[in-house]
């Protein structure tokens, strides 16, 4: 129960706040609520679902995110222009719900006039909620395609159709499950907002602060210790939250001071914090929602994609460990000194049991096998129950408030960028291209396996740039992996290979966000952080080309096989750290060592006997090499400066 202390502090919070702030606050926590009950309940129609949870996103978006800033001189029109689109968004969002028999009694093709109107407005709000949230490129995609359905008949016959009226447009994409309610949507109404919620109550209960706290202690005291506390606190907190820009915000807070101050330049500190929180993404259990989004898609059991997706997620965050390694070795950064360190034992029985939901989820998909959103929804209820074992973490009335309120605002960016590619899909669907797109992706490609993996490999990652990954997977798995497919590519490959990009998008320039994120955070140039974080992800836009053509990395295959493929592929990527970061055997590399470990890289990344024999080889000569010619001395050990004991409490919750 919560005490009389707390209760009044919230209500003391609440008469703080000017009416829109409360209003904000009410909504979502609202919000949060409608998503925790239909997790354990049951949902709704998919119809009915999908338009509660837009309704409440859309009118929380433009409560939160104004046409014009309160600076602006501008700002009193605010309100004659987002107050009626508040209006407009509950209104639009209420008639589908309400009327949800009538719809699917008439269909598409027999709309009411109201619907045709409502479908337009709904269009619209749809299209400036995810301009206000995401920017300009995904709401011009989505009009492109509107015009596309307009002037079919008006193109070249590869993409022409027959075109579409005004009523027909707009019935498909409000009132069908194949256009602003479709997948993207549906995906985003139901296991991504529940797991968005369990993820703001984990930040809440200081679960968050006890990963940084604990991986700060564990390792600061390694060499470049600072950043390796940022990639196992990232990785962490990244498989839970789904964000990567978010996760480097949050986590970067912490970790990117500590890391300027072990001596590392703040632009490879931003470029280390982007990389690992976007690798959060592809860390098992959770994966930032992801694998309950492959179970729905792909119709394969939690523990297959579970299975799958571990080591390339492991092989993945090796690499980032040696990459950083490398480089602080390079430069004689030493790591923290021990007696400056709290005690990793001391805070892991502090809050130990902060991991009990974590665990407790794992155990109801796995031995249980509850569906992803019910078993979310108890370790949601678990972290309440954990959180009161110690009194530090207890979460009272105004800590679940909070988190509630956290939970429905963190929904907004994923369910604004859900409902707009649910707009582009609806429009390839009607017109037919969806259809045919997969036939003109392997005739562009010349059935050329490789350049379809490229040209896939360009939209994950252009599509990544404006759309949080959960939105380009469930995009990309509809339209681009039956492609794949049909090249003959394993599914479980394909699907994990559009995953993969999606994620790296954020590490990608020139439009690398999660890398801009960290620049800030480290007072950097936005650019040279960027190229950074893309050599240090260098590993994830290999390994997704390894599986599709040895689909043993993701444990397809007989165990022999399994073991040849992750050592051989664990060779490579050590390889390649030590060519990118200029390493060997503790001295510099020289160039042609650099060059031998590249083609040692590249053979033993590519499955094969031959080519593994090839790469050992080349790496043999460049250790050979460093023994006959000695080594290259490093640098003098920067000095560091003095260490201040209250960073260890600076981890954001």
């Amino acid at each position: 129960m919560a005490t009389a202390h707390e209760a009044l502090t919230l209500r003391d919070r609440l008469r703080g706040m000017s009416g829109v702030a409360v209003g904000v606050t009410l909504i979502a926590m609202a919000f949060s609520l409608f998503h925790l009950t239909t997790s354990f309940r049951g949902t709704l129609s998919t119809l009915q679902q999908v338009y509660v949870h837009l309704g409440f996103a859309m009118a929380l978006i433009f409560l939160t995110r104004p046409i014009v800033s309160e600076e602006s001189r501008f700002r009193r029109l605010r309100w004659f222009i987002d107050a009626p689109l508040v209006v407009a968004s509950v209104v639009v969002s209420v008639y589908p719900v309400v009327n949800f028999l009538d719809i699917a009694r008439r269909g598409a093709g027999d709309p009411t006039e109201v619907a045709v109107v409502l479908g337009v407005i709904a269009t619209f709000l749809v299209l400036e909620s995810a301009r206000r949230m995401v920017g300009w490129a995904l709401p011009l995609l989505s009009s492109i395609f509107i015009v596309y359905a307009f002037v079919g008949p008006h193109l070249p016959m590869i993409i022409a159709h027959r075109g579409f009226n005004l009523e027909r447009v707009s019935a498909t994409l409000y009132l069908t499950t194949n256009g602003i309610a479709g997948t993207p949507l549906q995906v985003s109404a139901t296991y991504v907002a529940i797991f968005i919620v369990f993820a703001a109550f984990l930040n809440v209960s200081g679960a968050g602060k006890f990963f940084i706290d604990w991986s700060y202690a564990a390792l600061a005291w390694f060499r470049g210790g600072p950043a390796k506390v940022a990639i196992l606190g990232s990785a962490l907190m990244g498989t839970i939250n789904g964000s990567a820009v978010a996760n480097t915000v949050a986590t970067g807070t912490f970790t990117i001071p500590i890391m300027k101050r072990a001596g590392l330049r703040p632009a490879f500190a931003g470029a280390v914090e982007a990389t690992a929180s976007s690798g959060g993404q592809l860390m098992p259990p959770v994966m930032g929602a992801a694998a309950f989004i492959m179970v729905e898609v792909m119709g394969r059991p939690y523990s297959e994609i579970l299975t799958a997706a571990a080591l390339p997620a492991v092989l993945y965050f090796v690499a980032l460990f040696a990459m950083v390694d490398f480089q602080v070795a390079r430069q004689s950064i030493k790591g923290i000194p021990r007696k400056q360190l709290p005690s990793a034992w001391k805070i892991f029985k502090k809050g130990w049991h902060l991991i009990a939901p974590l665990v407790l989820l794992i155990y109801l998909l796995v031995i249980v096998r509850y569906t992803p959103i019910k078993a979310a929804f108890f370790a949601t209820i678990a972290v309440i129950l954990a959180s009161w074992l110690r009194a530090n973490t207890r979460m009272g009335v105004n800590r679940i408030v909070g988190a509630l309120k956290e939970g429905g605002l963190s929904m907004l960016e994923v369910a604004a960028a859900c409902a707009a590619a649910g707009i582009t899909i609806g429009i390839l669907m009607l017109t037919g291209l969806a259809l045919r797109l997969s036939g003109l992706l392997i005739d562009f490609s010349g059935g050329n396996l490789m350049v379809l993996l490229f040209l896939t490999m360009g939209v994950s990652i252009i599509l990544g740039m404006g759309l949080p990954t959960s939105a380009v997977y469930v995009v990309l798995a509809s339209l681009v992996v039956p492609a794949m497919v049909k090249l003959g590519v394993e599914p479980m490959a394909a699907h994990l290979f559009v995953l993969y990009f999606g994620v790296m998008a954020n590490v990608t320039p020139p439009v690398a966000i999660a890398a801009y994120a960290g620049a800030g955070l480290a007072g950097a140039d936005p650019t040279r952080t960027g190229v950074i974080a893309f050599r240090l992800a260098l590993a994830g836009f290999i390994l997704p080309f390894l599986w599709v053509y040895n689909p043993a990395l993701i444990m397809q295959g007989p165990l022999p096989q399994i073991i040849l493929a992750g050592l051989s592929a664990l060779i490579g990527i050590l390889s390649l750290a030590a060519t990118v970061q200029g390493y060997l055997f503790s001295s510099i590399a020289r160039i042609h060592e650099r060059v031998l470990l590249g083609i040692g890289a590249f053979m033993l990344i590519k499955a094969g006997l031959m080519t593994d024999l090839i790469g050992l080889g080349a790496i043999g000569l460049a250790i050979g090499s460093r023994f006959m010619l000695g080594a290259v001395p490093l640098p003098p050990s920067p000095v560091l400066a003095p260490f201040d004991e209250a960073e260890t409490e600076g981890a954001t919750t």
